[in-house]
């Protein structure tokens, strides 16, 4: 996955292995300019986005360095396989993108084989290959939009949620959804990291 980087007053992040020479688009991080102090929103929404990166980029390398034949292990005797657990969270940063008001989802297949039916109880149709085309490119799209929010758009409402709901909860809004979903993510890269060859 291509990564912008991240810009402040401080510091300049790049990827991992990420090279601006080779034709990358480069953006710097949100609307918040280099030299200009961040407000308290800005610098919670600043962590919060560099914790989902972070979290994005371990399961690109986990996952992606996998063997077909290592992908088939089981994170525990008759639990899920690596595979299902990748396509999951693909399945679920890929749901991300309409509830977030991103855009329409990319893969919506992925759901009858990660999310609505446990681990071999159906046939996947993907490939490690696939998955791994997959995985990047819904995580970019969700990146390109988390770019575009200001501070006071992830505090907006997410569209799960009615307009009269949210006047009486309030916390259901974008940047609560990013909070839960990195958690989610941290959660199962913690299982597959315990499971993974060599571990």
């Amino acid at each position: 996955m291509h990564y912008p980087q991240f810009s402040n007053a401080k510091e300049t992040y790049h990827a991992p292995g990420s090279n601006p020479r080779r034709g990358y688009r480069i953006v710097r991080f949100s609307k918040w300019k280099v030299g200009k102090e961040m407000t308290t929103e800005m610098s919670f929404v600043d962590s919060a986005l560099r914790g989902w990166k972070s979290n994005v980029e371990r399961a690109d390398k986990l996952f992606g360095a996998l063997s077909p034949e290592q992908l088939e292990k089981e994170v525990a005797p008759g639990k899920n396989r690596l595979i299902y657990l990748w396509g999951h969270l693909a399945a679920v940063n890929d749901g991300l993108l309409p509830l977030l008001g991103i855009g329409e989802r990319l893969h919506p297949e992925f759901d009858v084989m990660f999310l609505s039916n446990p681990d071999k109880s159906v046939q996947l149709t993907v490939s490690g290959q696939s998955l791994k085309a997959a995985w990047q490119e819904i995580n970019q799209k969700l990146w390109d939009g988390f770019l575009k929010f200001s501070a006071s758009d992830w505090a907006q409402r997410h569209t799960a949620v009615s307009e009269e709901d949210f006047k009486r909860e309030p916390h259901r809004n974008r940047f609560t959804v990013l909070l839960g979903r990195t958690a989610h993510l941290a959660y199962h890269l913690g299982q597959a990291t315990l499971a993974r060859p060599n571990a």
